[in-house]
């Protein structure tokens, strides 16, 4: 299950007639991104995302914590979009696969993901890892989420299916339709924001 696209809610109208817009959590408006004091800027030459390419960056140093260095290697572009390009990565020093999305930080507007991402704690919502940001030599700056990977998406499966002339069976369409309302109750009522992108593409399983 995904938690990408995660937004604030939209308006909701009382019974009285009147409009008003869900204001978000305390939790999420006292939050802001992380400056470079709590995650360092990583100096990226290229996007970064080339397979092959050695992404370094250093972790905790917090309330008497010892930083931590851990290394990543861009293995492929596993999605792409407005918001920015999700790739797939293995850190080198545990072996382990996992997703970061990357995402050009826009002085203009707050982004809230991270904040959000932060509070979330559910078994059908991806995990945030970690984060760090990283430059270019463009001086542009990009805001780094390293997530859970789950190889599998619900467009995949359906377009399988669609291939072999079949209709996926009912036992599916039944997990993953409760799976989809478990994550959204979650963050609707724990967290109080709305996804706004629910896709077949966005569904990971």
């Amino acid at each position: 299950m995904t938690s990408f696209g995660v937004a604030p809610a939209s308006g909701l109208r009382d019974a009285g007639g009147s409009s008003e817009v869900d204001k978000l959590p305390d939790e999420i408006s006292n939050m802001r991104i992380s400056d470079e004091k709590e995650v360092e800027a990583t100096i990226i030459n290229g996007n970064g995302t080339e397979a092959g390419h050695i992404i370094v960056t250093t972790i905790g140093g917090r309330d008497g914590q010892r930083k931590q260095t851990i290394s990543y290697m861009a293995e492929r572009v596993i999605g792409q979009g407005s918001f920015g390009v999700v790739f797939q990565a293995k850190c080198l020093e545990t072996s382990e696969t996992v997703a970061i999305k990357k995402v050009l930080q826009d002085k203009r507007y707050k982004n809230r993901e991270l904040q959000m991402m932060r509070l979330l704690d559910h078994p059908n919502v991806v995990s945030l890892k970690h984060c760090f940001f990283s430059t270019t030599e463009k001086d542009e700056l990009f805001l780094n989420l390293v997530l859970e990977y789950v190889p599998e998406t619900v467009h995949r499966v359906i377009r399988h299916y669609n291939k072999m002339n079949q209709r996926m069976p009912l036992i599916y369409v039944k997990l993953y339709t409760y799976q989809i309302c478990r994550a959204l109750a979650y963050i609707h009522r724990t967290v109080g924001v709305c996804h706004r992108d629910i896709k077949p593409q966005n569904l990971l399983g």
